[in-house]
This record gives structure tokens, C-alpha cells and sequence, in this order.
């Protein structure tokens, strides 16, 4: 049987003395097994929630100039919308 090794990469930090402490006690608290798994843990969590917030927000800004456009140039009505409005005006007695 074959063992296939997935692609891992090293991340090297100095940390304060202060700042290792404290994310050791955070670890400890959160019931991580080790601080590493505390580490990237946090970071990849945090990293997910920028990425979704930019691109909820360039998706919002995209949605937002479509809109703009659509009511900038609105499209001339087809024959059904052309129909409806026939309908509509006849129940309201127009």
C-alpha cells in the first residue's frame, strides 16, 4: 500500500513572550491539544471570515450597480408585462 504525503508547508513566528503565554492559556482554556492546533485553528477560522465578508461585499456592490443600471435603463416592457397592465387597468376600472 502506498502512502501518499498531502502538500505541507511550514509558517515560522516570533511571538513576545507575553503574546506565547497568552495564546498558550487560550489554548489550555479552549481545549486545544496543542498551541500550534490553537494557531491555525484561529487563523484559518479568521481568514474564512474575511474572504466572506469581502466578497459579500464586492457581490453587494455588483448587486447594488445592476440595480442602478436596471432602473437608469430601465428595458422596454414585452407583451406580457404590456398584457398585465391591460388586465390590471381593466379590474381597476381605468
Amino acid at each position: 500500500m502506498k502512502t501518499v504525503e498531502l502538500g505541507k508547508t511550514r509558517f515560522d513566528t516570533r511571538l513576545s513572550k507575553e503574546q506565547k503565554q497568552l495564546f498558550e492559556r487560550a489554548a489550555i482554556i479552549g481545549g486545544y491539544r496543542s498551541l500550534t492546533d490553537f494557531v491555525v485553528d484561529t487563523v484559518q477560522n479568521k481568514a474564512k471570515e474575511i474572504i466572506e465578508e469581502r466578497e459579500q461585499i464586492i457581490l453587494t456592490q455588483r448587486d447594488q450597480a445592476v440595480f442602478f443600471e436596471a432602473l437608469s435603463n430601465p428595458p422596454r416592457p414585452n407583451k406580457k408585462l404590456l398584457s398585465a397592465k391591460i388586465t390590471y387597468s381593466k379590474l381597476l376600472g381605468e
